[in-house]
């Protein structure tokens, strides 16, 4: 830290010697008085030449008095020549302004097809006008960023953090601390499904984050807007084609700290099977040995896998800019390797806190396949009428192989003194594979000269998640003085999962221009129709050794070498995981826009109604195997933007949203998971909340801006997770959804952005505020002496909120010797990843910084060689109880004498990328 503040003070440094003497001025856009950076300027006939910076500034030093011609060049602005005076040698200031070759007008927040629609005066403008409270990253950002993936760019918006996967990678966004399940995910404006298997929010690390021309967040909604966001929405606005040939690729390569250190163990993935015996056979058919492929217990240990990710797009447009064609696509392959320490837990008799039964030491090795790729047509056939075809298609494969290390502290001969204990060696391969496919045609009409305007799109959109031949062995082991040794195999399981989410859609949007008085008014109506269909599919098989006696390095040294008898030949189907639902969801809406002089008013109310339904295949005596849920909601919004002065404003919005359940959370079926038993609830209901937002903007020059704002959000019947005991087997404990009253959650953000010459700094922070009152549970021992379970009200924060958000990043920018650098630090405050069925025994994620570096050289205007650096600081993701057992001070990790007790803690360390990107 200490070398960081020296390196920011001699750029200061530079940057005010800089501006000591000679000429120095601005340049700036004629047409919006914004400041542009990367402008030459030449000095003649000194031959001298200056670069302008971030904030538009340039500079010239040493200058005699005399008469000089500034000679201003941009590729997309008008060069020109400007005659000057210095009349002595001090500082003398010459503004400049330039006009764009083609010049495209940024009308509310549709962006003609140009070349500026991914840069940084592009997204400030864009929140400067949007009718709604909104954040957007540009694609000129992501692109010097060292963020790879969406989940990680959105990282760096204000009110957002990121919950990760089990590699260390950002995964799911949670806005303003409502938890992923409260946020609705868009491509081009169009919701798509999702390929989770439980529940409806979109893994963000599906995407690659080259494809973006930008990411916008929308913090509050209008009536044309779908209402199920309680969050916020994520709308990742995809590339498109522009004037001229446009080509973009990038190649790079890179390698993980951890994988170094630790090594890589594969399997034979592709020799998984893809379907069960059951599937393959049919319902009858009783399974071998010989229907299961040995490949995903055939290990193969590697010490150096290297990353390597690569992009291409080309896009140009045809006929006179009439016909638009462009086609992207990105591919990335990454090695991780992740160090867990884990520990099961339970309450004992009137324990205040838990007590440790196991320890488990797992190492994960994961590769990522990932890949995009997207399409776009677009017809113009004149001023009225346009029609576009857009496709896109996500994939992303995990490969994970987890190997622990189980030590039963609960039961056996366990002496952590004497290094004596019962073990368990779990081996565990698994392949997940994702993708998302999207297709939109659509189309936009001007009629009746201009004053009504016609949108609409037909949608296809597919999401699909399949988990073939999960395979998990058992051995047993022991651990005598220190010495531990594999003995027997236990069993073994193989697994198949799948899901499909598919979805036929249309919107159809009409909008009336019309004045009144001296204002402009858009009056809109519309809707949007969707049939969901999903279906899901469990299988499992268990397997026992054939030898029960058979001991490791004498009977088999390789777990393909064991002899397995199948327990379940005909295979076991879960009711909670094998079902068919739909959803069918139609909805309405009148809206109005009315643009002063000063004030900015939209407004109207949209209906929402929604069929939910499913039928469960193998039902064990539940009482609704098959059940559906009817509901109408009535969503008023109320946008209000005035103009305080030039570049200031003051919103205030108003908005009513929902939150349905997922479809896996409403079926009530058991399912047993990685921890916990979970169970659905038939009777779960969806969420409703009413949001209020006030917010107050300033943008004094392009690419700066000042954002304070504050929220405030009741949400009725807010949907939690809980552990809680069988009402009839106590002994029993599920994981489980219900809806908890009524919570409240209010907050407050600020989102800073500044450049000044070569160096920019943004920075934001979010505090956030949640309570919610749930029944927990408590023991204590009556009159009799006997154990008793009573219920007790505990009021925490909503799942998943952290109290404290905020993000600094660092920028340098040398446009004359083609640098780019940016340092971003990223700070998530302690928030709660479990709900505990115990007063205070929630499982919370200590708070964390996570630093990257980037840094890019650019070369001969068409090069550039780029850097990223990630996780610099390898902080682990900690989860813990505040609180401790006395019991527990001996456990191995656990500190004596400390008020916590520590759950999990990960370790992902740090990644390396170095390549090539080349644009025309």
């Amino acid at each position: 830290m200490k070398s960081l503040l020296q390196i920011i003070c001699c750029l200061m440094l530079s940057i005010s010697t800089a501006f000591a003497g000679g000429i120095k001025g601005h340049v700036f856009d004629q047409k919006t008085g914004e400041p542009l950076p990367g402008v030459t300027i030449l000095l003649q006939p000194s031959g001298k030449v200056a670069v302008s910076g971030l904030d538009g500034a340039y500079a010239f030093k040493e200058v005699s008095a005399g008469n000089y011609t500034l000679v201003i060049s941009h590729l997309t602005y008008k060069s020109l020549s400007k005659a000057i005076n210095v009349v002595k040698e001090d500082n003398a200031r010459f503004d400049v302004y330039l006009s764009e070759k083609n010049s495209k007008e940024l009308t509310e927040v549709v962006i003609a097809a140009s070349g500026k629609a991914s840069s940084e005066n592009t997204a400030r403008k864009l929140e400067q006008k949007s009718p709604v409270v909104m954040n957007a990253v540009s694609g000129a950002a992501i692109e010097v960023s060292p963020d790879l993936t969406v989940a990680s760019v959105i990282q760096r918006i204000s009110g957002i953090s990121i919950e990760r996967s089990s590699n260390g990678e950002g995964q799911y966004a949670i806005l303003r601390g409502m938890d992923k399940r409260y946020n609705n995910t868009l491509i081009n404006g169009v919701k798509i499904p999702s390929p989770d298997n439980k529940y409806r929010y979109v893994p963000l690390d599906l995407f690659p984050a080259d494809l973006l021309e930008r990411l916008e967040v929308y913090k509050s909604l209008t009536p044309n807007m779908e209402g199920d966001a309680v969050g916020g929405v994520v709308n990742m606005v995809m590339k498109d084609a522009t004037p001229g040939l446009q080509l973009n690729a990038n190649l790079g390569a890179g390698y993980s700290q951890m994988v170094l250190n630790k090594g890589y163990t594969s399997f034979s993935a592709d020799a998984a099977n893809t379907k069960s015996p059951y599937e393959i056979y049919g319902r009858d058919y009783k399974a071998t040995q010989a229907d299961f492929n040995s490949g995903t217990m055939d290990y193969k240990k590697k010490n150096f896998a290297p990353n390597t990710v690569g992009g291409l797009s080309v896009g140009q447009r045809f006929l006179n800019n009439k016909l638009g064609v462009i086609l992207a696509g990105s591919y990335q392959n990454t090695f991780r390797t992740t160090t867990s320490s884990l520990y099961g837990v339970s309450v004992d008799a009137t324990d205040k806190f838990v007590v440790i039964t196991n320890q488990s030491e797992r190492l994960y090795s994961e590769q990522q396949r990932r890949s995009g790729l997207h399409a776009k047509v677009d017809y113009v056939f004149n001023d009225q009428h346009k029609i576009s075809f857009y496709n896109a298609f996500m994939s992303l494969s995990n490969f994970q192989t987890r190997d622990g290390l189980v030590t039963n502290i609960a039961i056996g001969n366990y002496d952590a003194e004497k290094g004596n204990a019962q073990l368990t060696y779990e081996t565990r391969t698994r392949r997940t594979d994702q993708q998302i496919y999207n297709g939109t045609l659509h189309g936009d009409h001007e009629l009746l000269h201009d004053r009504l305007k016609l949108q609409w799109s037909a949608v296809v959109s597919s999401a699909r998640n399949d988990v073939p031949d999960n395979t998990t062995i058992d051995v047993r082991g022991v651990r005598s003085s220190f010495q531990e040794t594999r003995t027997t195999v236990d069993r073994a399981s193989r697994r198949w999962e799948r899901n499909t989410d598919n979805d036929l859609a249309g919107y159809l949007d009409l909008t009336y221009k019309a004045r009144l008085g001296g204002a402009k008014a858009d009056f809109s109506v519309g809707g949007l129709y969707r049939d969901k269909q999903r279906s899901s599919f469990y299988n499992n098989y268990t397997l026992f050794p054939s030898n029960i006696n058979a001991l490791y390095g004498k009977d088999f040294l390789q777990y393909t070498d064991i002899k397995w008898d199948v327990q379940n030949p005909g295979g076991a189907v879960a009711n909670a995981f094998t079902y068919d639902a739909s959803e069918k969801v139609a909805a309405g809406y009148g809206m109005f826009h009315v643009k002063g002089s000063r004030l900015d008013v939209t407004g109207g109310v949209r209906i929402e109604h929604t069929d939910q339904g499913y039928h469960m295949f193998f039902p064990q005596g539940e009482n609704k195997p098959v059940n559906s849920q009817v509901y109408t909601d009535v969503l008023p919004s109320l946008n209000l933007k005035y103009e305080l002065k030039r570049h200031q404003q003051l919103r205030a919005s108003y908005f009513r949203s929902i939150n349905r359940p997922g479809f896996f959370e409403i079926v009530p079926g058991k399912m047993k998971q990685e921890e916990y038993v979970e169970l659905g609830n038939a009777d779960l209901k969806h969420a409703v909340a009413d949001n209020f937002d006030l917010r107050y903007e300033w943008f004094p020059k392009a690419g700066d801006q000042l954002l304070i704002g504050a929220f405030y959000k009741i949400i009725a019947n807010p949907i939690e997770y809980t552990l809680r005991a069988d009402s009839t087997r106590g002994q029993d404990i599920y994981y489980t959804p219900g809806n908890f009253g009524t919570a409240r959650n209010y907050g407050l953000e600020v989102d800073f952005i500044h450049f000044f010459n070569m160096l920019g700094v943004k920075a934001n922070y979010t505090y956030t505020h949640s309570a919610i009152t749930t029944a927990k549970s408590t023991r204590i021992r009556d009159d009799k002496g006997d154990l008793k379970t009573i219920s007790v009200d505990q009021t925490r924060p909503l799942f998943g909120q952290s109290a404290h958000i905020a993000n600094l990043s660092l920028l340098y920018k040398d446009v004359r010797h083609g640098w780019d650098a940016q340092l971003a630090g990223a700070y998530t405050g302690p928030r709660i990843t479990t709900v505990f069925q115990f007063v205070d025994n929630d499982f919370w994620q200590k708070g964390f910084v996570q630093m990257d570096l980037s840094v890019e050289k650019h070369f001969r205007k068409h090069f550039t060689v780029y850097a990223k650096a990630g996780n610099l600081l390898n902080t682990p993701a900690t989860i813990f109880i505040k609180g401790a057992n006395e019991r527990n001070k001996l456990v191995p990790g656990q500190k004596a004498g400390s008020n916590e007790t520590i759950i999990r803690k990960d370790y992902y360390g740090q990644t390396y990328l170095l390549g090539f990107r080349y644009k025309l």
